[in-house]
């Protein structure tokens, strides 16, 4: 049976950095749910269609790039805009939507490419819905002006001059509609083990990231 690793949480709380490590350091495959969402959210972005209004439609796309699903499509440069993440966001609130990559999703997770022994999922429902089942469950979280603070330096380091305020509006806004959507809301698994970065570089993050794992293995 693939050991399965789930790490869940919401924006910018450092859960896709460390779970990229954590993948690394035991050389397991590395599966970011939420790039599959953000290859739908350009999509639709690109359609100029509203998410809200086109759920049956925004499904059946859903389901075609699952069916051609390739991994270097999660190598898209756009897929790190923000518009985009918030598109994602949009169309990951949507059932149907979420429902039509669900099985790619378990798929992957339980049969990784190149013989890997294990997985890594990074995502927001990945130890509630996805893999419940998952041997390892962590919920990696910090507090909302933490985060913010991190989305706005990432936005400068790029030459982004976006207000902070308006970075941490849209943090909370995107929190209230993960957290709050009928389907797979975003929250931890009853099992999950609480890791809060707030106060914590990504090393001293990932040290106690390890200590949680092998506590568990």
């Amino acid at each position: 049976m693939t050991h399965i690793i789930t790490i869940d949480g919401p924006a910018a709380s450092g859960k896709g950095t460390l779970a990229r490590k954590l993948a690394d350091h035991m050389d397991y495959f590395y599966l970011d749910t939420g790039a599959m969402y953000r290859l739908i959210g350009l999509a639709v972005l690109n359609a100029n269609i509203i998410p809200e209004d086109s759920e049956d439609q925004i499904a059946d796309m859903g389901t075609d790039m699952a069916n051609g699903f390739q991994a270097d499509m999660m190598a898209n440069p756009d897929l790190k805009r923000d518009d985009v993440g918030q598109y994602a966001s949009r169309c990951a609130s949507l059932p149907k939507v979420r429902l039509a990559v669900l099985d790619l999703q378990r798929s992957l997770a339980n049969n990784p490419p190149e013989n890997a022994q294990g997985s890594v999922l990074d995502g927001r429902d990945c130890g509630t819905v996805v893999c419940p089942e998952a041997a390892v469950k962590i919920y990696i979280t910090a507090d909302v002006n933490e985060r913010a603070k991190r989305r706005h330096a990432e936005l400068q380091s790029k030459g982004i001059d976006t207000p902070f305020e308006e970075v941490l509006d849209d943090m909370k806004m995107r929190d209230d509609r993960d957290m709050n959507r009928t389907t797979a809301p975003l929250k931890p698994a009853d099992d999950a083990t609480i890791l809060d970065t707030s106060s914590l570089t990504i090393d001293n993050a990932f040290a106690v990231l390890k200590r949680i794992v092998e506590k568990q293995a």
